[in-house]
């Protein structure tokens, strides 16, 4: 059985034991737990059973939250969205927007007449904070329209913040 964070990245069950130090019946539980009590959402391929975060539980948005302050991102944000002029949204793409820990935070930030100069300043701080590296993209509204167009769903992009 494996266990799938989204549809392009996979964690065997076998690699969370070690990850976690935990058996992995132990594991399979608390993941069935989370599917019963509606926070978790999974579909079957196979001999697959994969398991997907359910974004429409009352609950996902707090978790959410935890999660990004927990990791440090609520940092970022506050830090750099807040003086960086005309942002409209930003992005987590990457390992993190899979569900994976990584030592790399790709970030992307959409707006016109963002400092980029500014911005670069406050990621060096954020990732000293953080003990991460930021790896960093900026589109003005016109390209991010152009490359993503109104349709994200299956890109690997979580929506961290919007104006």
């Amino acid at each position: 059985m494996k266990f799938f964070l989204n549809s392009s990245s996979a964690s065997y069950l076998r690699g969370l034991e070690a990850e976690f130090g935990e058996s992995t019946n132990a594991i399979r539980l608390e993941l069935n737990r989370f599917e019963k009590a509606g926070l978790l959402s999974t579909t079957t391929k196979g001999n697959k059973k994969i398991f997907r975060a359910n974004t429409s539980h009352p609950l996902f948005s707090d978790i959410h939250n935890l999660l990004l302050k927990n990791i440090g991102f609520d940092q970022i944000i506050d830090k750099v969205v807040n003086k960086l002029g005309d942002v409209n949204m930003v992005f987590i793409t990457g390992d993190f927007a899979r569900g994976l820990d990584s030592n790399i935070i790709d970030l992307l930030f959409v707006g016109d007449g963002i400092d980029k100069e500014y911005l670069l300043r406050l990621i060096e701080k954020s990732e000293s904070l953080i003990k991460k590296r930021i790896r960093y993209l900026v589109y003005s509204c016109e390209e991010f329209n152009n490359e993503y167009g109104e349709e994200l769903n299956g890109k690997e992009m979580l929506l961290l913040w919007k104006a």
